[in-house]
């Protein structure tokens, strides 16, 4: 009864300031429900309310008060204040009260008031609410609940005002922005109040107080996914590392700020922090032993932040005996990379370096113990990464494989033998090079001069024509024996089973331009072709080899255009093929249907493609244009003009090779997206071939504009695929989703879409929106 009497009490109380604020004009009675509504924040003059009274009034009523507060910035009473009045009773109840309902009540007034002396006045109380350190009373606030008292969307919503704000402003406020409020300066500020918060806990501890750390992980967390992390843990992480040193209460107290990170903004705290850190040391103090109670952080320390900081993350996986066993794990991994033939000859030789490192890295920080369990394993690492990295052309490969394997050696028997490699063979070869040359010049000088002293020796028996300057032949290569074919189909062959490589090599450069020069031809053998060139493989390292193969089986594509892109549509979800060919599939079926959507303006010299080189031989009859036409340009450039018209002919109407064939490249790539093969899985661990294809289909939308009906069917079928994987969780899947949606809308006739589409309309729009 005592609790239901005071809520009535504070009630009347309320409503009686309320009616004051709204409908008095005397000052005296303004004042007077101001000092009220004040009292019930911190008791007023000789304790006027009791702390029941005040907890009600902060639980049912703060909130509504601001709010009208806020309402009733137009009134003529609050104008008529000094500014120590104004300071005293109007922004005092935003500072004393519950921090979290009156920054909530702040951000909503700036967002809906227009640009204003109101608007700058309510700019000025957040101001004082930062600089008054009311965030780290907010969140010492939250850290004082055992259990939440609110409802999980208004912690959401203050989450994100706490983690957006300088967005919030600089969104409303623009080139008025107040320098508090700007990231460089607002998140290091509130990490210093996350500290402040982390530091009451810990005394809040050592006096028997039970504390939640929820809510402050929260706020890191939703901070450091938002792009934020440097900022904030830069602050942050030098401070923790300091205090867990040599405090247990510390390191308690940062172990559970870290267990409380929710998992999906737990890669993104990890990162930073493993970036902001000193070194192996501070990371195990802060995070303890994370990885072994949480999953998302073990996955991310033992393999995404390996290729971000492998020195700290190693040391930090070997300091602790619960730890190690992950450290064998990662080990095993980075040996299956650093062995992989695949990876040594596809990935960037950066990566590859340190690859080799943290191999190196984890290999020394072993035990004898751990050393000798893993000898077998390292052994077969050793001699099959070795091969990989011998077997490749690029010397500095070569020498990572052999400076591996030398201390791989050593570290696994180190009294025994061990292999020994002349790694600076090529070094001390350029050396001995460089010393050599000054004597070769001498020599050469000794040359020169040795034909004038033959002039005066009267027992030369020299010729005059020994007399002559040798002709520099240094710059001189050998000619090659082969020569590039004529005949497609000789060609063809040469592809198919030539094991000559310079053979290989002049059919590959000439390949196009037979193709394109004798169309005849090529469609009598345009699949066969089409599939030795998908298989083909660079086996003898063809300077440009990709863009030759692609540039032909593009030209094969538009050359003979359906049954070729039916094979490669068909090949496209067949068994026993690897994603970078199937890629190939895509990329050659854009760009050939990118040459087919393009009108034909001028006729080139088809003997002369874009893969052609000028390594190639010609010959002069090869050359059509006419000495007549030499002339005449040559003519035309010595020639000054001093008006000109227009010199070229207005652009003729040309068919649209694309839109006969269009249905062509569209309608098999959606056959069998949703039937899983053995190599092969669109919609399940194939993100990148799906984000590919997704956008192929879009392409081929957007180049049928110019083609109505069928683009209404493929705007439909387009739409009904993609709708399905719109909220995958790749996001180049997603980016594709949505230049394909776009496709259908810029490319589809507006009475298809009212008419085919009108259903599916709202739910794009609401997606969109939503995205």
């Amino acid at each position: 009864m005592e609790q239901v009497s005071t809520n009535a009490e504070v009630r009347l109380t309320v409503s009686q300031c309320f009616r004051t604020l709204t409908t008095s004009t005397d000052s005296t009675d303004i004042i007077s429900a101001l000092k009220t509504l004040l009292s019930h924040l911190d008791g007023g003059p000789e304790g006027t309310t009791t702390a029941a009274q005040q907890a009600e009034f902060r639980r049912a009523h703060y909130t509504r008060t601001l709010q009208l507060l806020v309402s009733n910035l137009q009134a003529d009473w609050l104008h008529s204040f000094t500014a120590a009045q104004r300071s005293e009773l109007w922004d005092s109840l935003f500072l004393r009260g519950p921090p979290d309902q009156a920054l909530l009540v702040l951000m909503d007034g700036i967002g809906e008031l227009r640009p204003s002396t109101n608007l700058d006045h309510l700019v000025s109380i957040t101001e004082k609410f930062l600089q008054n350190h009311c965030l780290a009373e907010l969140l010492w606030s939250y850290c004082l609940q055992a259990t939440p008292s609110d409802s999980p969307q208004l912690r959401e919503t203050l989450l994100g005002r706490i983690s957006a704000l300088p967005d919030l402003t600089a969104n409303k406020l623009h080139l008025n922005n107040r320098p508090v409020f700007l990231p460089q300066q607002y998140y290091p500020l509130l990490a210093t109040e996350m500290l402040t918060a982390l530091e009451r806990t810990c005394q809040a501890l050592r006096d028997g107080t039970d504390c939640s750390l929820t809510f402050v992980a929260q706020t890191l967390g939703k901070v450091c996914i938002q792009g934020h992390s440097g900022l904030v843990l830069a602050v942050v992480a030098p401070q923790l590392s300091v205090c867990t040193r040599s405090d247990m209460v510390w390191q308690r107290v940062c172990w559970k700020l870290m267990e409380n990170v929710p998992q999906r903004w737990m890669e993104s705290v990890l990162t930073g922090l493993v970036q902001a850190v000193s070194g192996p040391d501070a990371l195990g103090r802060i995070i303890g032993n994370l990885v072994l109670t949480n999953k998302k952080a073990q996955f991310v320390i033992t393999h995404k932040l390996l290729l971000l900081q492998y020195k700290i993350v190693l040391g930090y996986l070997a300091a602790d005996k619960d730890r190690r066993p992950f450290l064998v794990q990662v080990l095993r991994s980075i040996c299956q990379a650093w062995a992989n033939p695949s990876a040594v000859k596809h990935t960037p030789l950066e990566q590859q370096l340190y690859v080799s490192k943290t191999l190196l890295l984890s290999v020394s920080l072993l035990k004898d113990s751990e050393l000798q369990e893993l000898r077998s394993e390292l052994l077969h690492c050793m001699l099959g990464g070795m091969q990989s990295h011998l077997d490749s052309s690029v010397v500095r490969i070569r020498h990572m494989g052999m400076v591996v394997g030398e201390c791989l050696s050593s570290r696994m028997d180190g009294s025994g033998t061990q292999l020994k490699f002349e790694v600076q063979s090529v070094a001390n070869s350029l050396q001995e090079t460089n010393e050599t040359m000054p004597s070769t010049e001498n020599t050469s000088s000794q040359n020169k001069s040795a034909p004038q002293s033959s002039k005066t020796d009267a027992d030369s028996d020299l010729d005059s024509d020994d007399e002559l300057t040798p002709y520099d032949m240094s710059g001189d290569q050998e000619m090659s024996q082969a020569s590039p074919p004529r005949y497609l189909r000789d060609c063809l062959e040469i592809l198919r089973s030539s094991e000559d490589g310079v053979r290989v090599e002049l059919s590959l450069r000439v390949a196009e331009s037979l193709v394109r020069r004798n169309a005849f031809a090529a469609r009598e053998i345009s699949v066969q072709m089409s599939k030795v060139l998908l298989h083909m493989e660079d086996k003898y390292n063809i300077i440009g080899f990709l863009g030759l193969r692609q540039a032909t089986m593009v030209a094969l594509t538009v050359t003979d255009c359906i049954p070729v892109t039916q094979y490669l549509t068909t090949e496209f979800y067949s068994l026993n093929y690897s994603l970078r060919q199937r890629l190939d599939i895509l990329e050659v079926l854009t760009i050939a249907a990118q040459e087919l959507s393009k009108p034909i303006t001028d006729k080139r010299d088809p003997s002369i493609g874009p893969a052609a080189t000028s390594e190639l031989n010609t010959y002069p009859g090869d050359n059509p244009v006419h000495w007549q036409q030499v002339v005449e340009k040559r003519i035309q450039s010595k020639t000054k003009h001093f008006s000109k018209g227009a010199t070229k002919p207005p652009a003729k109407a040309t068919p649209n090779r694309y839109a006969p064939v269009a249905g062509h490249f569209f309608f098999p790539l959606l056959r069998n997206y949703d039937k899983p093969q053995v190599t092969f899985d669109l919609l399940g661990s194939d993100h990148l071939v799906l984000g590919r294809l997704i956008h192929t289909l879009g392409l081929f939308m957007h180049l049928a504009v110019n083609a109505p009906v069928i683009a209404a069917q493929m705007g439909c079928a387009l739409l009904d695929f993609v709708w399905a994987v719109r909220y995958h969780v790749d996001q180049m899947v997603r980016r594709g989703v949505l230049f394909a949606v776009c496709s259908v809308f810029l490319s589809m006739p507006s009475q298809n879409l009212l008419v085919d589409l009108s259903d599916q309309l709202f739910e794009t729009r609401a997606w969109l929106a939503g995205e």
